[in-house]
């Protein structure tokens, strides 16, 4: 005869608890009109209950959107519909030149001493290899070697590309010797800094959860230095995912003083060019990441105007304030190479045709050239007497110095978001797998931190940070009018944060060194598409200088 289960006052008890437990687990993930409420405050509302009635139904179906949205994976290189234009209302480029032939000396020697060759400039170097002085595999393997002996210190490299080096450097001395000679970067070694992809290699981005990453194509930047002779024998370090001089492996040093980071992100880059472990190296600049490293590392740094050059199969980290450009000893060696790597690119819609070169036997006296004497006046960093000496050398140089200063009334603290919302966009898919976790830094200031803040940034405020960005480009284009070059402290304003949003051109070049014996700068700015202004006076104040050619000591062992 069937009889009933007992229940007891405990088995009822844990029943109930199991229901709860399921009822609680269920409306976890659920959206209530409470979480509406609750999120009014990140964007400083305070709507009436009987509107979140009202909305609450399409914010349902808006979630339904955004996890229709996720089921879509998306490829590297597509970049939003909404694409950003630096131009202000009725700007018009200024004409240009073209590159010049550029000229290959011919009565350089080898030196003495084989390390000294580590600190050669481009057309020396091109003059070596040209007369055959030396052959490109031998320049290639001197500068491998030189990767492998002092990377153990300095932690500026990420992977050797040796075997591609090797091949391609006997390509270009069988080229050389059938009397195809492709121009000033044929057989030279270089190195990039690890966000470009080079095929058969790794593409690590700095970062722990990209760590064995291949993307299996070449950059355009690559490709064109690869296309113009350059032999690539290192992908250089970046800080994690464009950040700082951490990655997965460690902190790059500086040459000049290895207890202190190189800065970066472009830190690779900067410390193996200014230890002499490649000629010169592309960075990437979002904000500051190619100026700073080059001032921290004692060298010259070249961030093109924004779209100049291809960011094609290099990692995004926001597609409206991404650059590409080289460093290298001297401005002359940038103009070399920001030569080769500029123009027009198919395979990167953000590129442009606007005319460009650079004429280096064109009088700099003609520049018109403002400064940011307050700036000036106020920096207070070990660089101010530096800095002061190279305000002097310009007026001695014969230029008149016009006073201006940068935008005022423009809301800066609030741009950080369009950076951090489209970086947001693009690591996406590696915060929802909490791949982010991964990373080593995890701090308040870490990339892995940022990242998580960007799901909480407003679309609303997204758009009104860019219409703001409108109106900082406008202003600035009410200063620059009048102008060619703006003179300003490397640090300590607000000039890149102001014209990385702009997308104006900068460079920092080398002032000499502070008490602490570390290398010290001043970045020059041009308009929007005038790089032949900046390299034209940076080019004069090295050959009236020779604080292009210092380098630090213990690295021509």
């Amino acid at each position: 005869m069937y009889q009933p289960v007992k229940r007891t006052p405990l088995l009822l008890t844990f029943v109930f608890i199991i229901l709860i437990a399921s009822a609680c687990s269920s409306s976890k993930n659920e959206f209530s009109k409470k979480d509406v409420k609750r999120s009014q405050k990140l964007a400083g509302l305070d709507f009436d209950k009987k509107y979140i009635d009202t909305l609450y139904p399409y914010l349902k179906r808006n979630k339904e959107g955004y996890d229709t949205l996720r089921k879509y994976t998306l490829d590297n290189d597509v970049i939003p519909a909404v694409r950003f234009d630096p131009l202000p209302l009725n700007f018009t480029p200024k004409e240009q030149a073209g590159f010049p032939e550029w000229e290959i000396p011919n009565d350089v020697q080898l030196p003495n001493k084989e390390a000294d060759l580590a600190f050669y400039s481009i057309p020396q170097l091109a003059s070596l290899i040209k007369s055959k002085k030396i052959s490109s595999l031998e320049l290639t393997e001197f500068f491998i070697g030189r990767l492998k002996k002092y990377n153990p210190i300095l932690e500026c490299t990420i992977t050797i590309t040796e075997e591609m080096a090797i091949e391609q450097a006997k390509k270009m001395d069988a080229e050389l010797d059938a009397g195809n000679y492709r121009g000033i970067l044929h057989g030279i070694p270089y190195g990039v800094k690890d966000l470009m992809a080079v095929e058969g290699y790794k593409t690590t981005w700095g970062a722990e959860p990209y760590r064995n990453q291949q993307i299996e194509m070449t950059a355009s930047v690559v490709q064109k230095l690869q296309d113009a002779g350059g032999v690539l024998v290192a992908k250089l370090v970046s800080g994690s995912l464009a950040r700082g001089d951490v990655w997965f492996d460690g902190k790059t040093k500086n040459p000049w003083d290895t207890t202190q980071g190189a800065s970066g992100s472009s830190a690779g880059s900067g410390s193996a060019t200014s230890a002499g472990l490649v000629p010169y190296a592309l960075g990437t600049e979002t904000l500051g990441s190619i100026l700073s490293p080059s001032t921290r590392n004692g060298i010259t740094g070249l961030r093109p105007t924004y779209g100049r050059v291809s960011r094609h199969g290099v990692m995004s980290l926001s597609w409206s304030m991404d650059k590409v450009g080289p460093m290298a000893r001297s401005a002359e060696d940038c103009a070399i190479v920001y030569s080769v790597i500029a123009g027009n690119d198919p395979k990167d819609g953000m590129t442009t045709n606007y005319p460009d070169g650079f004429d280096p036997t064109k009088d700099y006296k003609s520049l018109k050239v403002a400064y940011l004497k307050s700036d000036i006046e106020k920096d207070s960093s070990d660089s101010k007497a530096n800095l002061d000496k190279a305000i002097e050398t310009f007026k001695k140089m014969g230029l008149t110095l016009n006073e201006v200063e940068l935008p005022k009334d423009v809301p800066y603290n609030s741009f950080d978001v369009i950076l951090r919302a489209e970086a947001g966009a693009f690591f996406d898919d590696m915060v929802r797998a909490e791949e982010v976790d991964k990373m080593v830094e995890q701090t308040q200031r870490s990339r892995a931190n940022s990242l998580r803040q960007a799901r909480f940034i407003p679309a609303v405020e997204y758009i009104q940070a860019n219409r703001q960005r409108q109106v900082l480009i406008e202003k600035m284009q009410a200063i620059m009018k009048d102008y060619d070059v703006l003179i300003s402290p490397s640090s300590g304003n607000r000039l890149s944060i102001t014209t990385n949003l702009t997308g104006h051109p900068a460079i920092s070049i080398p002032t000499g060194l502070d008490e602490k014996k570390h290398p010290t700068s001043v970045t020059l700015v041009s308009n929007l598409y005038d790089e032949a202004s900046i390299l034209l006076l940076a080019k004069a104040f090295q050959d009236q200088t020779e604080f292009d050619e210092m380098h630090p000591e213990g690295y021509t062992d």
